[in-house]
């Protein structure tokens, strides 16, 4: 299958690991959750808490621990953002390309960015709608992206 954005095809580089729990499994599932719950608390993504348990606790896979993924313990614990990650990601980058083309007009590539990031941001929003992840009348505001990120 082709790049969203691009012609370039390939496969992923990454494998997921076996789907048991190894014996040399440094915590259990109840300890893997404390730890999802802190680091949520603190205010890291899930993505951030995946590679934090992964290189610091050695917690491979957080699904094959605790038989839960790290989105659902920190919607269990009511600590979720308001907006999904993936799209305060784009709207960061959003952001940062806004800024360029501010300081650097002429950057005609860089608009081509700034168009295929809120395509990518409009097509998050629709699959978040209708999964209902997102309400109904929720709208990007252009002219307040940085509300959302701070």
């Amino acid at each position: 299958m082709a790049r969203m954005h691009s012609r370039a095809r390939g496969k992923s580089g990454s494998k997921k690991p076996a789907a048991k729990v190894p014996a040399w499994a440094p915590y259990k599932g109840a300890e893997v959750e404390k730890l999802v719950v802190k680091y949520a608390k603190a205010g890291k993504t899930t993505s951030e808490i995946g590679m934090i348990l992964r290189d610091r606790y050695g917690i491979h896979d957080v699904k094959t621990v605790t038989e839960k993924r790290i989105t659902d313990i920190v919607k269990e614990n009511k600590l979720q953002t308001e907006l999904p990650e993936d799209i305060l990601a784009l709207i960061r980058k959003l952001i940062a390309v806004r800024q360029h083309l501010e300081k650097n007009k002429q950057d005609t590539s860089a608009g081509r960015g700034q168009i295929l990031t809120s395509s990518k941001i409009r097509r998050l929003v629709k699959y978040y709608k209708k999964t209902k992840k997102l309400p109904e009348d929720w709208q990007l505001d252009m002219s307040k992206l940085k509300m959302y990120v701070e």
